[in-house]
């Protein structure tokens, strides 16, 4: 959940009229000075709550009294309203001038319509100032399409307090460690799992770590090309998950959970209910909301490695935000995202608490804690996997989350997993 989870938390509707997308001028020849006939960006973005809305609101008057040439149409749209408006859009063969993106799949699918630009040549020369993890879920064929404003990981959240009455002294580091703290915290009487069942795409968090534990990255990847989700690896993936769902650790009633209701996952973490949850970065924020604040009780840690597998413990799952241009769109619209992606600009962005470090030397901008804890599991990546309800086309991502829900239901077995997987993908 990079943004777009978030907003199935706090992100309210809007009601927008939008006109169209086109440039109402090409840029003159000292356009991005400031001089040159008049440019209009048309820009859309999901960020429609604080301090984000705010924080692209001054940085939009900001660019523009130094460009006073140039207009950027700054138009906030609430997540789900705005994916529809754009796939409304796309099909038409149009795009905005800079719109949001998560990159993977359905940026792919713009690329391969010709609708985003590559903006490889364009940010060359300030591409080192950005980590190169905030960078991987836009890229294709060493082409850049779109840049990053926030990037986030998925981890374990944890009750210390929960921990310690179970009588464990330390997060688990292999996943055979995990499975006995399990063991133990049903044994303490404590439920150690919330999941929101009901909503599928937090279950498929564990089969994809997995499956980046025990097949790699690389396997990942390559079976995107191929179309081939049925390897042995893959398969071993389900395997240990149904490990894990055979201990029974989820807490009650959790297949008809929801995330964010005051019965689901987050409000179970929150009230201490469970000892942990898999969740992004959003987690405390949204655990907070729906619950309780945990407050120093709560503790974070990566993904646990799998004995014997071909991926690195310190690989990290996750999502992000970035901003797309348009295949029309003028050369003002990359020049803004150069000017809100310098470094004292990320930072202000950073400070709020709204986005997590992109840019490199803003680390230290992280004031929360929980925040500082994802921040630094992200800073020693060694590698970066994008949701793979994002990663890959919408219909391979959704038979993702739907094969996977059925596999901690008990409706499937591993091997019909990737069956349903591969066959979906191989169709698409």
């Amino acid at each position: 959940m990079s943004l777009s989870r978030r907003s199935a938390v706090t992100l309210a509707a809007v009601v927008l009229l939008i006109g169209g997308c086109a440039s109402e001028g090409k840029p003159g020849p000292e356009a991005g000075a400031g001089g040159g006939s008049k440019v209009t960006v048309e820009w859309w973005n999901i960020s429609t709550t604080e301090p984000l809305k705010s924080i692209w609101a001054e940085k939009v008057q900001e660019y523009q009294a130094l460009h006073p040439n140039v207009i950027i149409n700054n138009v906030p749209i609430e997540n789900e309203a705005y994916k529809a408006r754009l796939t409304t859009l796309t099909q038409s063969g149009k795009t905005p001038d800079i719109y949001t993106t998560w990159g993977g799949g359905v940026l792919k699918q713009q690329i391969d319509a010709g609708l985003a630009k590559d903006i490889s040549a364009d940010i060359a020369p300030w591409i080192d100032t950005m980590a190169p993890a905030s960078l991987q879920a836009y890229q294709f064929d060493g082409k850049t399409y779109a840049v990053p404003y926030d990037i986030g990981m998925v981890g374990f959240w944890y009750n210390k307090a929960l921990f310690a009455k179970a009588g464990i002294t330390a997060p688990p580091a292999t996943w055979a460690e995990y499975l006995d703290d399990i063991k133990k915290l049903k044994a303490a009487g404590i439920t150690p799992i919330a999941l929101a069942g009901k909503e599928k795409w937090p279950g498929h968090y564990y089969w994809a770590y997995l499956a980046m534990r025990v097949a790699g990255l690389d396997a990942l990847k390559q079976a995107a090309v191929d179309h081939e989700f049925g390897g042995p690896d893959f398969v071993a993936a389900g395997r240990h998950l149904k490990e894990l769902v055979d201990l029974d650790p989820f807490q009650k009633g959790f297949l008809g959970a929801s995330y964010n209701t005051p019965d689901g996952q987050a409000a179970t973490m929150g009230n201490g209910k469970a000892a942990m949850e898999l969740m992004g970065q959003w987690a405390p924020s949204v655990e907070k909301e729906a619950g309780k604040d945990l407050g120093k009780d709560l503790g974070f840690f990566p993904f646990p490695a799998v004995e014997g597998g071909k991926g690195s413990a310190s690989d990290a799952f996750g999502g992000g935000g970035g901003y797309a241009v348009g295949k029309d769109a003028p050369a003002e619209a990359v020049d803004f995202l150069k000017f809100i992606s310098q470094i004292d600009n990320h930072r202000k962005a950073v400070e709020s608490g709204a986005v997590l470090p992109v840019v490199k030397g803003a680390e230290d901008a992280v004031k929360d804690p929980n925040l500082a804890a994802v921040a630094q599991a992200l800073s020693s990546a060694t590698g970066f996997q994008l949701y793979l309800d994002q990663a890959y086309p919408p219909a391979v991502g959704q038979e993702v989350n739907d094969s996977v829900a059925e596999l901690i239901a008990g409706k499937k077995t591993p091997e019909q997993v990737v069956e349903a997987i591969t066959t979906t993908a191989k169709s698409d």
